[in-house]
């Protein structure tokens, strides 16, 4: 016998199977950064001085829901490892240098993510004391994604058009 509880699983799983869950993978470009990094790329994962709002967002990016990974995208743990810097936060005084630092350690092919209106422009700090200035003045920014946070399909898309994927 066939409980109720057991019925409803199966026509959730019937109408998840009845669409696809994401949509068609971007055009790739020759000279794009998708075709440097082959479907794949590993970010080092900065905090320059943000308020830990988009952090959370990643966490969401790369947690089991969104699963950025399944799109070739992945944080490792050093720079050494890494195809590009995902940054977020504004600049302050105290991370200028090592900002530069792990942008520098990263090897070429290198591509730069300012995630979040304070990595893009300095969001609501700018100006402030301690802040040193947005993400784009301290090294070459090639993808932005704005918001305050960043809503997690938001940094999926982006990385997803790094990927090719």
């Amino acid at each position: 016998m066939i409980t109720s509880s057991f019925v409803r699983p199966i026509a959730f799983l019937k109408a998840l199977g009845a669409r696809p869950v994401t949509e068609a993978a971007p055009a790739r470009d020759k000279g794009s950064a998708s075709s440097r990094f082959g479907g794949s790329v590993q970010l080092r994962h900065v905090d320059a001085g943000s308020c830990n709002g988009c952090e959370i967002e990643i966490a969401s990016t790369f947690g089991p829901v969104c699963d950025a990974g399944r799109f070739g995208a992945r944080l490792v743990a050093s720079p050494r490892h890494a195809d590009g810097v995902l940054v977020t936060g504004m600049v302050t005084k105290n991370m200028a240098v090592p900002l530069r630092k792990t942008f520098e350690a990263v090897p070429r092919p290198r591509v730069v993510v300012a995630c979040g209106d304070c990595a893009v422009n300095g969001g609501v700090f700018a100006g402030a004391y301690g802040v040193a200035g947005a993400v784009g003045d301290f090294v070459p920014v090639d993808v932005e994604i704005p918001g305050c946070p960043p809503d997690p399909s938001a940094i999926t898309e982006a990385l997803r058009g790094l990927t090719g994927r």
